[in-house]
């Protein structure tokens, strides 16, 4: 694999804004079962593995797991932004360099996996109890200078716990462990 397949094992996200209502119901549902996911990938990993980059350059499965939580925290956030305030500017985060916080290079990846387990049951069940309008409501990113829908965003970190999980199978299928 080249160094480009293996930043996007699943490939690099492509937009999908408006959603019908059965994509909305699956991407809900793969937000629903991504801890369930990620827990599987990291199974019965020993404290050296959790320590080995996906790929040269690349974070270590536990910064992985580590993001997972930041980002989708920061996902949940934005959701409750858009239902609760007309178009709100989001607060952009130094992804990388939150990847490279003390917890987030030594803190067991336990700690995030348990917060993403109840962080996505949360997030799931807030979505499921949306109507359809409710994803058409807005964020403003700053750094994008756009306009992002509801849709646009449960499209995206639906993707994004699907790639960041394949890092980690990918990199197991890679190393035979």
């Amino acid at each position: 694999m080249t160094d480009t397949d293996l930043r996007y094992p699943i490939g690099p996200f492509t937009p999908e804004d408006p959603l019908t209502p059965e994509r909305r119901a699956a991407l809900i549902e793969a937000i629903a079962v991504l801890p369930l996911q990620i827990r599987e990938a990291v199974a019965g990993l020993d404290p050296l593995r959790w320590g080995t980059p996906y790929r040269t350059g690349g974070w270590t499965i536990r910064q992985v797991v580590h993001h997972l939580a930041d980002a989708h925290l920061n996902a949940f956030a934005r959701f409750k932004l858009a239902l609760t305030e007309d178009n709100p500017a989001i607060k952009p985060y130094a992804e990388a360099r939150w990847a490279e916080t003390p917890d987030a290079l030594a803190a067991p990846g336990e700690l995030s996996l348990t917060l993403l387990d109840a962080l996505h049951r949360r997030w799931a069940m807030l979505m499921r109890t949306m109507a359809p309008a409710d994803f058409r409501r807005t964020v403003y990113h700053p750094e994008r200078q756009a306009t992002l829908t509801l849709d646009f965003l449960l499209a995206l970190y639906a993707w994004h716990g699907r790639h960041h999980t394949a890092h980690v199978t990918e990199l197991r299928r890679r190393e035979s462990w």
